[in-house]
């Protein structure tokens, strides 16, 4: 994700802030100072966010790890102003699993909550359901455990609502795609996820403004499921081939950056395979030759330039294990392999065509 922060790897997952959660913590050290003057209700304050965002970090490792237990691998996990997120390389296949998936990082969650409640209990300061619901979390007390307490409850109860992009919209999902197809259960699910966010909309217009904020991002992450899901059904059973460009340009890895000039205004191609004799041995794409131009490389080999060991997809490979592996990849073209030789390339552009393509035709019959 752009504008992010490498923290570490952990479990084999790298760990990313958002600047703008850092943006976030600023703004919070500033308004503690600014109301209290004191540095202990500083520390403290930020002390409590940086623990609330540790819950939030558990939360995603506990999606992540039970992900892997079903061979699904983790790109990264973000922390965000608004929470984390987990962004796995695809959807589990089956219902059981995804529900599994889902329910972890809230059981991650429950957990947290049992061991604060622990550790309170024998402090001498145990919570019952009343000391739970009435506890105040906005408040700069020292009462760090007990807020802790408070918030993991909150993100167990939020997390289950069955309305996407939160977790119980995948439960949810999981929970019918058992008895319908995948695409169907995804757009009954993205519906009450809607329903959810007009609620939280009307609420919100009435009450407190920043429920309409939610309302939006709920709203959004249902449409943006659709989508997916809508995608995901045009490119099932589909090979690459059916989806590629064929008429297309390359480079030679002896080309300057000059002759790459030529060939991006001479058409609408915009990345090129490299070619070593006949084999691809890399990518270079227009936002590296721009880059290069910037600082007066016109006449640097392209091999100096280009992306070596692109991702490469074959002619036969299904198209929806192809568009993930190149949204996975920094690069938005993979060169098409047919027994060792290049026949073709796949753009994201061109995939988004053969989609409405595909949609029109479908919707015609």
């Amino acid at each position: 994700m752009k504008w992010s922060v490498p923290i570490g790897r952990y479990a084999g997952i790298r760990v990313q802030i958002h600047l703008t959660f850092l943006v976030l913590l600023i703004w919070i050290g500033f308004s503690l100072w600014s109301e209290s003057r004191n540095v202990v209700a500083v520390a403290t304050g930020l002390g409590f966010v940086l623990a609330l965002f540790l819950c939030v970090l558990l939360h995603e490792f506990g999606h992540a790890l039970t992900a892997r237990r079903y061979g699904i691998r983790t790109r990264d996990i973000t922390l965000l102003p608004i929470g984390g997120v987990a962004r796995l390389e695809r959807l589990p296949e089956k219902p059981m699993q995804e529900l599994l998936v889902a329910v972890a990082g809230p059981a991650v969650n429950v957990v947290i909550a049992l061991v604060l409640l622990t550790v309170l209990s024998l402090l001498g300061r145990p919570m019952d359901a009343m000391a739970i619901a009435t506890t105040d979390v906005s408040t700069t007390a020292p009462n760090v455990l007990e807020r802790l307490v408070v918030v993991n409850v909150v993100l167990v109860l939020f997390n289950l609502l069955p309305a996407f992009p939160m977790d119980g919209g995948r439960v949810l999902r999981a929970l019918l795609a058992m008895r319908l197809p995948h695409a169907v259960a995804t757009q009954r699910a993205a519906l009450v996820g809607k329903l959810f966010a007009v609620g939280f909309a009307v609420l919100g217009f009435f009450t407190n403004p920043f429920l309409m904020v939610i309302g939006l991002f709920v709203w959004v992450g249902a449409s943006q499921e659709a989508s997916a899901a809508t995608l995901r059904g045009v490119l099932d059973g589909i090979p690459v081939r059916d989806a590629m460009i064929t008429d297309f340009r390359t480079l030679s890895v002896h080309d300057t950056l000059a002759h790459a000039v030529e060939l991006l205004l001479a058409g609408s191609q915009h990345d090129f395979p490299v070619l070593d004799q006949s084999k691809v041995v890399g990518v270079l794409t227009r936002q590296s030759l721009l880059t290069a131009l910037a600082r007066r490389e016109e006449h640097q080999g392209v091999a100096d330039v280009m992306h070596a060991n692109a991702p490469e997809t074959l002619v036969d490979e299904p198209l929806e294990d192809a568009v993930a592996r190149m949204q996975a990849s920094p690069l938005r073209t993979l060169p098409v392999l047919d027994d060792g030789a290049l026949v073709g390339l796949l753009t994201m552009e061109n995939v988004g065509e053969f989609v409405s393509v595909q949609s029109a035709q479908r919707s015609r019959g």
